[in-house]
């Protein structure tokens, strides 16, 4: 400007000027004078700076609860956890799993040292107890999940037993007194186990029927399991599911469907990428869905089976190949279809991995729960289900093409994450015991539990490098506006939900195996790895705020305060 203070250069030139500044020298150069703020503080210009910085495609809109463009670069870059305020090292061994109460006050943490660690949630985060597990024979603790009103922790272990022993257990642990009040049988371990309501969970069975078929029963547990009266049950049989090709269930999960309709965020179903992940709805009468084989191949197959018996004839498949036919034909006629709602209102839906071509967990099995299966009370057994129906169908079955490694759902649960490892295109299952081979890079997945569609593209940026037969689960969350996860390559990753961009990376000594964000304060976030350590991670803003010093009382009131005393 010049002495009397008009301008000497045109908004247009300053704004064009700016234009060709970084986001820190524009806020600089707008301290020079009036107009420069003013020319600082442009929309326009700070829309071309966050699609520029942050490289989101152009075609994405900016937040829906966001004001100006300027308010939202700095949420971005302001309110990430990223910086490290804690570093927390009472587990002597790997570190696998991060849970929060629902509160936020307390979390829990699972380990190789066979400990479940209990942790209240301040400034300075400070341990509350730890329970050892080892004289209960088991070998680790794997998983803790608090229950709705955050009075009970269920944690989930492996027993001690031979290198391929698959059983487990669950605790369910007090958190006013810390005393175990029950153990449950949980087979495989990696079923994990859930809460279903605030005092009965869910765990696992499996029974071996042939070489790669089995049948996975899950069992619905009250957390309480003293009562002496012969009329009230403990536990109650919920589901029986058939699996194929060597296939389990595992990492079961439970979504309250209730808030569907008013999600925190909405997503839009964008291209969801060049291999959409398919979807079957097995309790639809749509035509467009997967159907079941056709009769005449039905026909053909028992025709093939009656002459093999009657020795007529010698069968040209594997007795792998034999195995898989003969149950599923077997589990045909024998299966009890997916149950609806009398009054079409959504419940909420049980979620685990599955599979149907090999043990490598690459589909997501979805089963809803009706409320009059959501007590223990009633038929014990199952003996609701016809005579004739020995299994139950599932309502929907997501195929990744890949193996699934991680699962979470958003807070209002109307979103699923999912860390999973791509096969090769075109890839072809010939042995269900030599499943294909699986990327470095994880592919993280969102699907829309509503609609059940996949939504967006898959979010990259971590990497794992294990192979099938050793892949271990790595666990992600997900706030109200970001999701993370851990990776084999010793950082945890954060990625805004709306923008699908990856904006921090969160360095560690080893493998990072969970993470947790605070459900009250998304501007914290814990990271579990297996260099023994959990890490606490504030926000920018969080810090100064925390850090930030406190005005001295005026000498007034000092004077004031000390004459009463």
């Amino acid at each position: 400007m010049d002495e009397g203070g008009t301008a000497l250069l045109p908004d247009s030139l300053v704004y064009r000027i700016f234009l060709s500044l970084g986001p820190a020298d524009v806020l600089a150069a707008g301290l020079v004078c009036r107009q420069w703020l003013a020319v600082s503080r442009d929309e326009f210009l700070w829309r071309e700076q966050f699609y520029r910085y942050y490289r989101v495609a152009r075609d994405v809109p900016r937040h829906p609860a966001a004001t100006s463009w300027l308010e939202e670069f700095q949420r971005l870059y302001d309110t990430v956890p990223c910086v490290e305020v804690q570093t927390l090292r009472e587990h002597t061994d790997q570190v696998l799993h991060l849970s929060f109460s629902h509160s936020g006050y307390q979390f829990a943490s699972c380990s190789k040292d066979c400990t479940v660690k209990i942790w209240s949630n301040d400034l300075t985060i400070l341990l509350l107890h730890s329970v050892d597990m080892r004289p209960y024979n088991w070998s680790y603790t794997q998983f803790s999940q608090f229950n709705q009103d955050d009075s009970l922790l269920l944690a989930s272990g492996v027993f001690l037993g031979p290198h391929n022993s698959s059983s487990g257990e669950i605790a369910v642990i007090s958190l006013d007194s810390f005393e175990l009040l029950s153990r449950v049988r949980n087979k495989p371990y990696d079923v994990f186990g859930c809460w279903l309501t605030e005092t009965s969970l869910i765990s696992g069975n499996l029974h071996r029927i042939g070489d790669i078929t089995s049948c996975s029963v899950l069992w619905l547990n009250n957390a309480f399991q003293d009562v002496e009266s012969e009329n009230v049950n403990v536990v109650k049989r919920l589901f029986k599911i058939q699996n194929l090709n060597a296939s389990t269930i595992r990492t079961v999960m439970v979504a309250d469907c209730s808030r569907f309709d008013s999600p925190d965020l909405l997503l839009d179903a964008g291209d969801p990428g060049t291999s959409p992940c398919r979807v079957f709805d097995l309790g639809s009468d749509d035509e467009e869905v997967a159907s079941p084989a056709p009769a005449h191949a039905k026909e053909g197959l028992r025709h093939l089976l009656d002459r093999v018996l009657e020795g007529r004839a010698r069968p040209q498949l594997s007795d792998r190949v034999l195995e898989t036919k003969v149950a599923a034909l077997l589990a045909q006629g024998h299966t009890k279809p997916p149950e609806r709602s009398a009054t079409g209102a959504r419940s909420k839906y049980l979620i685990f991995t599955t599979g149907c071509l090999t043990y490598s967990p690459h589909q997501i099995g979805i089963k809803q729960i009706l409320p009059h299966q959501m007590t223990t009370a009633g038929p014990v057994l199952g003996e609701g289900r016809g005579s004739d129906a020995f299994f139950d169908a599932l309502d929907h079955v997501i195929d990744v093409h890949g193996h699934i490694i991680g699962m979470g759902l958003s807070p209002d649960n109307r979103y699923l994450y999912v860390n999973s490892r791509a096969w090769p295109n075109g890839a072809v299952v010939a042995d269900p015991m030599q499943p294909p081979p699986i990327a470095e890079e994880i592919d993280l997945l969102v699907f829309d539990l509503k609609t059940m569609r996949e939504v967006r593209r898959a979010l990259r940026a971590h990497r794992a490098y294990t192979p099938n037969d050793e892949c271990f689960f790595i666990f992600l969350d997900v706030s109200r506006d970001f999701v993370a996860s851990g990776a084999e390559d010793r950082h945890g990753y954060i990625w805004d939900r709306h923008y699908s961009i990856c904006l921090a990376k969160l360095r560690h000594d080893d493998v990072v195996n969970s993470v947790a964000f605070s459900p009250q304060e998304q501007e914290l976030l814990l990271t579990a790895s297996d260099d023994a350590t959990i890490k606490a991670w504030r926000s920018p803003r969080t810090v100064r705020i925390l850090q930030a010093p406190r005005p001295r009382p005026r000498a007034f009131f000092s004077r004031l305060a000390s004459q009463r005393r």
